[in-house]
């Protein structure tokens, strides 16, 4: 085959061509650390960094979730911590009102702090979260119960609320208020009266009349409302731990998978310097051979 000028030409400036994409390929990657800046780069590291990045914003929503539910469970958890003392409280005054040793005047300074207890575990009963009432099942927008303690809405035990804390896994949050102002009740009408409101107004009517062997009489309904209590604050405490472990099983997942990512994704920065050294000295040959490559023109012959 004959060699012409014209092929040295185009087969220099196609060479030089390929050599220069090669700076320009590890030029991006030192300056923006990635291996890769189009999918065209690599295929298979650009498909791989997808589905990667796909896993690591699932884990980030899963978390987000956890925070979520955690905040919701503690603030459940202390409610009803609270409404317990409340109920230990009104238990400790019944005992001390039913001895036989109380006054008429004793008993009204009784009556008057077990109706403060009242107000307060209706207070409790109607506690918020983010502006939501946490024991009113689906409706968040409405309070469970009014100042006498009857239900001001319709609420079951399936007005359950679940966050979605991994793929196939989620948790219910909230407690319904049957289950704990109504005697762990499947469900209530709106305008029922709380079993457990009930039980003060039993205790305040009974301290009212002084008859000792009435108030005696509803320390065994205080007892029954107490397990009740504790009964609802085992299960929310085994689903806030639940929920502790979930949220350290997917911190080590985002360390896991985000060192994957980077380790896809990612340049080894001084393997890129070596190579975009090595691509710039070839660079430099070729030019320098393409200079003697081009044929010398006339006047270069007439000087």
């Amino acid at each position: 085959m004959r060699i012409t000028n014209n092929m040295l030409i185009n087969n220099m400036l196609s060479n030089l061509s390929n050599s220069l994409n090669r700076v320009s390929k590890y030029q991006n990657q030192v300056a923006s650390k990635k291996k890769i800046s189009l999918p065209s780069d690599d295929p298979i590291v650009a498909s791989r960094a997808l589905k990667l990045r796909t896993d690591v914003a699932e884990i980030e929503q899963y978390k987000r979730n956890v925070d979520d539910a955690e905040s919701w469970m503690e603030i459940t958890e202390t409610t009803i911590m609270q409404i317990e003392n409340v109920m230990q409280r009104a238990r400790e005054l019944t005992v001390d009102a039913a001895n036989g040793t109380k006054t008429p005047e004793d008993m009204a300074k009784i009556k008057a702090e077990i109706e403060q207890l009242k107000a307060q575990m209706i207070q409790l009963a109607n506690t918020t979260y983010s502006g939501r009432y946490i024991f009113s099942g689906f409706k968040t927008d409405k309070a469970l119960l009014d100042e006498q303690g009857n239900f001001l809405i319709e609420v079951s035990d399936d007005e359950k609320m679940f966050y979605e804390i991994g793929i196939g896994d989620d948790i219910d949050v909230n407690v319904v208020g049957c289950d704990l102002f109504h005697g762990g009740s499947k469900g209530v009408a709106e305008g029922t009266k709380s079993r457990l409101i009930g039980t003060f107004d039993n205790l305040i009517a009974a301290l009212e009349s002084g008859n000792e062997k009435a108030v005696g009489d509803v320390i065994a309904d205080i007892d029954t409302e107490i397990e009740n209590i504790l009964r609802v604050l085992s299960a929310v405490g085994a689903r806030t731990n639940r929920l502790e472990l979930t949220s350290n099983r997917l911190d080590d997942d985002y360390i896991n998978f985000t060192k994957l990512m980077s380790k896809n994704e990612d340049v080894d920065l001084a393997e890129a310097i070596m190579h975009w050294t090595n691509e710039m000295n070839v660079y430099n040959a070729a030019l320098a051979v393409g200079a003697k490559v081009i044929q010398p023109t006339l006047v270069d012959f007439l000087l």
